[in-house]
């Protein structure tokens, strides 16, 4: 049980300017889960990238031990080959094709010269079985939702007789339920001597799973903790992760919140015609100046839908109701037009929605509100570069200069980058979808006292979340979302996880 499976020996790697990794030494047990946690930007993803040859040998030093052996990995298929395996953020299958071609791809059941297909949906009903899985393998994977991908991407990484499994936040996008079948599988597959590295931003899930955690921090690995030993816990993990104690994760603001209305929704509605059904049904709702209104609900119960309909952006559903910006009622045929109203929206697709990753920082910041800093359709350069040295400063973007790529920076960076965007087109109500989703604790609290501050120099926020104890800890009032309605409003004195959870399932 205390034979390594792993050993990563002074591993150090570099790209231009920077140091990613430096000299970071750990060792997984052979029939453990093993979390990697730090803040984003400490290397973890860059650690695991090394050790499944995406970082062939030869660009990194150090050495990497695997099975008793030191490894020389040149692709991917190299360390496949050896029995690792690593899942991704970002799924990599392939949507239009099936879940047993998907399973099997790139290494195929042959019959002489040919695919045996029966032998490979056979195999990859098998496959299925052990994640506990029951869908056709036959069935399409765009036909699936996320958490089953997920579950087929596991499926693949099996088919390859899997010794080490490696995931990269994989609950990311997923539901409670599908954390938990998450959770059970892991568990399961530990039971059966698949060892596991589990990289993860939500503590208490690494808390729930972990036998062992090692923490890295700007590059270098700080410590390794025992769970049997009780050294595992949510105050240790962040002290260790951002080098100083957090108290109290979520920023406390004292300050009193106007009686001013700053938006109205009245008896609101949206329907597809796609899809023949409604999606938002006789809303009504308020958010009042400097206030953080959390839209709390299931995945799917209708938040982001409604947001994006605030924002004249309603993605092919038809409107109906009546919104109403400081009194004054308007309708939103695009989002220019909420923008000139004051409003403003953070998706919570960053990568896909929100950000151009391969534009610089300061050309993301001003996309939104270009013609403040242009003439005659001409951009001063000089006033963009000053317009995003201030947004850097003021809040706290870790880049080397407002000319880096925006695909260089941590999630955390990222994030920050997307809300300067929209700060700039200066709203007076921002909508803040899913804020801290990917990004690690310390990042979380940088983006949470952002908030506290932009609230309290008057701006109004809605925050939706899956995260209750987010919704629990930053939101002055809560409305709760299922299945396209409001089922419920709480003041934050009354509100708990039990009450909302109540509703969101009503």
């Amino acid at each position: 049980m205390n034979t390594p499976i792993l050993e990563m020996r002074n591993i150090t790697k570099e790209f231009p300017g920077v140091k990613a990794l430096n000299n970071v030494s750990f060792q997984v047990v052979e029939g453990e889960i093993h979390c990697l946690v730090g803040e984003n930007g400490a290397g973890k993803s860059t650690l695991m990238k090394i050790l499944s040859g995406v970082y062939p040998f030869g660009t990194y030093t150090g050495d990497i031990v695997f099975g008793g052996d030191v490894q020389t990995f040149l692709s991917i298929r190299d360390s496949e080959k050896a029995g690792v395996a690593i899942i991704y953020q970002e799924l990599a299958l392939v949507p239009e094709m099936t879940v047993y071609e998907n399973i099997f791809l790139g290494h195929e059941i042959s019959n002489g010269p040919m695919v045996d297909w029966n032998e490979t949906i056979k195999r990859a009903g098998e496959m299925l079985a052990k994640v506990k899985l029951d869908v056709n393998p036959e069935a399409k994977v765009k036909e699936l939702g996320v958490g089953k991908q997920q579950l087929v991407e596991i499926a693949k990484a099996l088919s390859k007789d899997v010794k080490l499994l490696i995931l990269d936040e994989p609950t990311s996008a997923l539901n409670e339920d599908d954390c938990e079948n998450l959770f059970d599988l892991l568990r399961d597959l530990k039971n059966h001597g698949v060892t596991c590295v589990l990289i993860s931003h939500k503590l208490k899930e690494v808390i729930a799973l972990a036998d062992t955690v090692t923490v890295l921090r700007d590059g270098q690995a700080i410590c390794t903790l025992d769970a049997s030993k009780g050294e595992v816990s949510e105050s240790a993990l962040i002290k260790n992760m951002v080098g100083r104690e957090i108290e109290n994760i979520y920023p406390k603001r004292d300050h009193k919140i106007s009686e001013e209305i700053v938006l109205e929704i009245k008896n609101w509605n949206g329907y597809s015609p796609l899809l023949g059904r409604s999606i938002l049904k006789d809303i009504n709702i308020n958010v009042k100046k400097g206030e953080i209104v959390g839209f709390a609900g299931l995945m799917g119960s209708g938040r982001t839908e409604l947001a994006l309909s605030i924002f004249g952006n309603p993605d092919g559903y038809r409107l109906s109701g009546e919104i109403f910006v400081s009194g004054a009622r308007k309708q939103f045929n695009h989002p220019q037009d909420a923008i000139r109203s004051g409003i403003a929206y953070v998706t919570e697709d960053r990568k896909g929605d929100g950000l151009i990753l391969i534009q610089d920082v300061k050309q993301n910041i001003t996309l939104a509100n270009l013609t403040e800093i242009s003439k005659r359709f001409v951009v001063n350069r000089n006033a963009e570069v000053n317009v995003a040295n201030d947004y850097k400063s003021s809040l706290n973007i870790k880049t080397p200069d407002v000319e880096q790529r925006v695909v260089n920076l941590s999630g955390g960076n990222q994030q920050k980058v997307s809300v300067a965007k929209w700060l700039f087109v200066r709203p007076n109500l921002l909508i803040l979808d899913e804020p801290t989703r990917g990004i690690d604790v310390g990042a979380k609290f940088e983006i949470y006292t952002i908030m506290n501050k932009l609230v309290e120099q008057g701006m109004s926020i809605i925050m939706i979340s899956s995260e209750l104890p987010e919704i629990l800890g930053m939101s002055d009032r809560v409305y709760i979302i299922s299945s396209g309605r409001v089922s419920g409003e709480l003041p934050i004195a009354e509100a708990t996880q039990e009450k909302i959870m109540e509703l969101a399932t009503n």
